[in-house]
Order: structure tokens, then sequence, then C-alpha cells
């Protein structure tokens, strides 16, 4: 699918989920059969562990749709992207959406220098240098920093080689939103 495409689609979800006019379209005993021979996700969505962030739900889309990856802060590290290039060579998919959400808790932390034992603070590590490049601009911090994360981890998916010739010969767009909690609604911020 074309990525313009992918995107397009996405947004189309978004709009029917924050306007309470899902479709649950490929959700079904027959889908999942269909899909049980083979996955052909047309859009990679990189988003936050958050429990209130679903992206199959907040984007109305179903069963073999997406290939997601989540895990808080949605930072980027080498098993991740591994999983990244893996679904781009794999499947072909063109569109990689990094996907954070308003009122993060791991970028909340990362905020605070909250010290939080055992392997989180890999997690705040990763989120720092966003954290860093938020503290001098105008406006709410955590707003500031939650999208300062997203769009370093864009910035990051396009330095990856595999991924940066994809994206140089247009065969794969790589954006970056923000999930509003309170409407459910997306916005384009990378």
């Amino acid at each position: 699918m074309n990525p313009n495409h992918a995107l397009d689609r996405l947004k189309a979800g978004n709009h029917r989920y924050a306007h309470g006019e899902v479709s649950h379209h490929h959700q079904s005993i027959s889908r999942m059969r269909v899909i049980s021979a083979g996955q052909h996700p047309f859009a990679i969505i990189l988003g936050c562990a958050d429990s209130r962030v679903p992206p199959e739900i907040i984007f109305d889309q179903g069963l073999g749709d997406l290939f997601v990856i989540r895990v808080a802060g949605n930072i980027l590290d080498d098993a991740i992207l591994g999983s990244i290039e893996y679904a781009v060579e794999e499947f072909g998919t063109g569109l990689v959406l990094v996907l954070g959400h308003e009122r993060c808790g791991a970028v909340a932390a990362t905020l605070k220098h909250a010290e939080i034992p055992g392997h989180v603070s890999t997690l705040l590590k990763a989120i720092q240098p966003a954290v860093d490049r938020a503290r001098d601009q105008p406006g709410d911090l955590l707003d500031n920093a939650v999208r300062a994360n997203i769009q370093l981890v864009v910035a990051q998916l396009k330095c990856s080689m595999p991924v940066a010739k994809l994206v140089e010969a247009e065969r794969l767009k790589i954006v970056g939103a923000q999930y509003n909690l309170d409407c459910g609604t997306v916005v384009m911020v990378a």
C-alpha cells in the first residue's frame, strides 16, 4: 500500500473512533482464518505501552491490519528497530507511525528525574534527550517533552541505514503523532 494511502487510512480510522462511528472491520472469525496463513499489515505503529492507547482501537483497525510494537515511552532500542526493519522488509509495509500520547507517565517520570529501580532507568535514559530539548520551549513542559520524544524517535528511525534507504526511495514514510487522551484524536507532530 502506498505510504500516503496508509496514513490516510489511519487518519480516517481515528476520525471514526473519535466520533463514535467505529466500523470494527477485520474483527471476525472469518478474518482470523484469512490471516492465519500470513500477515500483510499496511502500517507499523511504534506506540506507548499505556493501556489507554491501543492502536487497533484508536485507529479502528482489525486483525492483521497493523504491525504494533508497544513500549513505555514509545522509545527505540535495537530490538524494536530490528522489529521495524523486519516488518518493512518481510511485509513491504510502507508506513511507520511513532505514536506518543499526552500525559505520558514515562516522560513525566523522566521530567522528575525519578529514581526507579530495575530496568525502568533504561526507559528514562532513552527519553532524557527529548526532555532536555523541551526544557527551553514555551508552554507546558510535559506536553513539549512528549512531542519532542516523538520527534526524536522519528529522527532516530530515519537514521537507520536500511530504513533510510527506503525513505529515500519513497517506499517508506515515517511520521510521528500524538494521541489526545481526553477526546481520542490523533494529531501529526513529525
